[in-house]
């Protein structure tokens, strides 16, 4: 039975196993095989020559590239790939593939919410395979982490990271491949020494004639001083904000929230804080991380972004920094959900990040 039938038959709930073990994904190895999946935008239709190239920059990491159905065909229904149920049986059809040990999205979009109905969460967690992509993939990552239970992995898109041209964004290739085959535990993970989030025009070639502009990176900024150590959930907030009300928004309680954005303009931003707060995220959580912002828009504010985070979140004992390298901004730390971390927060840019578990597991 899939996921719409049990929604039909009984609700969400009747999918809910009451304490249902958190489980990794298996470690990934060279030559396994990484399935592309599309679960929003069709962007291999909008730059077919960037999609080429991430192509090969993963193949030259030492996978094995295989396409979904739709991703195969180059499917396009303007803004989204497939219907809803053609976009989760490309995502089944990777889970139940043997020659596939991974799977990696495209890129984001806004839609991919859309397939989690027609999902089976029960082979998702049998397959005990990495899911990797970030943006919109969000609504995939916290459906399959509260259905599936299963640690799914914020990280690169295809696209986006290994098709930067022409080698990808290396050092985040490296994080990833760090993050799907080491199976050693206490890791830490530090700032970047620099970043960019310098975008440039797919039509006119830009993308691959422009070298993209780097900036000195100063680390991460205390906000608030603090020292813990619990999971941590990763999500783009603006995606996290459209599975409020819904069964699968995040359990939060004792855990360290990372949110990022895209475009952040601030009156948007002010907006999703608040709701978070009205919500009572900020009392339930026991850390608060913000990524680098990849367009941060002030609207002719004289404050901060950092501002209006305080402003909104209120005064509290937990630690909470921004500046945060996994975002849209590049390179990016691949994360997996609900991993264990020390999380401590000193003062200006003085901030230790420890995984203390291993993203992946010998099965």
């Amino acid at each position: 039975m899939n996921f719409f039938d049990y929604v039909i038959a009984s609700s969400f709930k009747s999918w809910q196993l009451v304490g249902m073990e958190l489980v990794k994904a298996k470690k990934l190895k060279q030559g396994d095989g990484i399935g592309i999946f599309t679960p929003s935008s069709p962007s291999y239709v909008h730059n077919p020559e960037m999609y080429e190239v991430g192509k090969r920059n993963l193949a030259q990491l030492g996978f094995n590239v295989i396409e979904g159905e739709l991703t195969q065909k180059r499917a396009s229904q303007g803004y989204r790939s497939g219907t809803p149920k053609q976009r989760a049986e490309e995502f089944m059809g990777l889970i139940e593939n043997p020659e596939v040990q991974g799977l990696m999205s495209t890129i984001g979009g806004s839609n991919s919410s859309s397939m989690i109905p027609y999902l089976d969460f029960k082979k998702i967690r049998e397959s005990r395979k990495v899911i990797c992509g970030y943006s919109d993939v969000t609504s995939l990552h916290l459906a399959i982490l509260k259905y599936s239970r299963i640690k799914t992995f914020y990280g690169p898109a295809l696209m986006t990271w290994f098709g930067d041209y022409p080698n990808g964004v290396m050092e985040s290739a490296q994080f990833f491949w760090e993050a799907v085959t080491n199976t050693s535990s206490p890791r830490p993970l530090q700032p970047f020494s620099k970043w960019s989030n310098h975008g440039r025009d797919w039509s006119n070639g830009d993308w691959k004639k422009i070298p993209r502009n780097w900036w000195d990176n100063k680390g991460w900024k205390v906000l608030n001083s603090g020292l813990i150590e619990a999971p941590i959930v990763v999500a783009n907030l603006n995606t996290l904000m459209s599975s409020a009300g819904t069964p699968y928004f995040p359990e939060l309680e004792g855990k360290i929230l990372l949110i990022e954005e895209m475009a952040a303009p601030f009156s948007r931003e002010e907006r999703s804080l608040r709701q978070l707060q009205l919500m009572g995220v900020f009392d339930k959580i026991v850390g608060l991380i913000f990524g680098k912002p990849e367009f941060p828009d002030t609207e002719g504010a004289p404050f901060s972004l950092e501002d209006l985070l305080l402003e909104i979140v209120g005064t509290k004992s937990y630690p909470i920094v921004s500046q945060f390298d996994c975002s849209h901004t590049v390179p990016m730390h691949t994360i997996a959900e609900e991993t264990l971390v020390t999380f401590r927060a000193a003062n200006s840019y003085d901030v230790d990040f420890i995984l203390k578990e291993s993203f992946v597991e010998e099965v």
